[in-house]
């Protein structure tokens, strides 16, 4: 399954990859891959562990941006 996310307020193309590289580390995440050009996140990931991945990236992403939003 694959979700696409729009992350709003991100700063810089090293929080970007912090992100990315944070969320590929989540248990279940097939890929995952941060854009700051786009302010997009692209995360593939099984439907049966899709909620928890997704709670658990956006977890990510405020903590490495505090400021930004994060939607879908």
């Amino acid at each position: 399954m694959k979700k696409v996310f729009k992350i709003e307020g991100l700063d810089c193309a090293h929080c970007a990859a912090s992100i990315e590289n944070g969320v590929k580390k989540i248990e279940g995440v097939h890929s995952a891959k941060v854009s700051f050009l786009t302010q997009r996140m692209v995360i593939e990931t099984d439907e049966a562990d899709a909620e928890r991945v997704v709670k658990e990236a956006i977890e990510i992403c405020k903590d490495v941006e505090p400021d930004c939003e994060v939607s879908y």
